[in-house]
């Protein structure tokens, strides 16, 4: 596991909820190739309501007629590593936003590490969250 301490890229890939590659779900394919690439980590976040490019309004209320709501995949690790990613998701994604921001990462530490930043939620019989 890669451990980020100080400056770092976040990319957030904006897509819908139902766009697909090759019949599974964009958001599954970004976040599996992203594993393969060795990145830090990826987390995929549900919108509850937004519009884009269409400016048509996807939204989870009742009642309405879409329900391809907003989806954004978020990545942080390294400048150098997100940036050597970037064309993966040139290949991926036809119809979206792809944003990229400087961050500062406190403190990351992969699953059951131990020792000086390290989580030590295994320690504590917490387990992984």
């Amino acid at each position: 596991m890669t451990r980020l301490t100080g400056r770092a890229l976040r990319l957030t890939v904006f897509i819908g909820e139902h766009d697909t590659w090759h019949h599974k779900p964009l958001y599954s394919e970004i976040v599996h190739r992203a594993h393969a690439a060795g990145l830090a980590g990826a987390s995929v976040f549900r919108g509850v309501e937004g519009f884009g490019a269409s400016s048509l309004i996807h939204t989870s209320r009742l009642l309405s007629l879409s329900e391809d709501l907003p989806v954004a995949v978020v990545i942080v690790d390294t400048e150098e590593h997100v940036r050597a990613f970037l064309p993966q998701l040139d290949e991926l994604v036809t119809e979206g936003l792809v944003t990229l921001d400087d961050c500062a990462v406190i403190r990351y530490a992969g699953r059951g590490e131990t020792g000086p930043g390290a989580t030590g939620h295994r320690e504590t019989g917490r387990g992984d969250r």
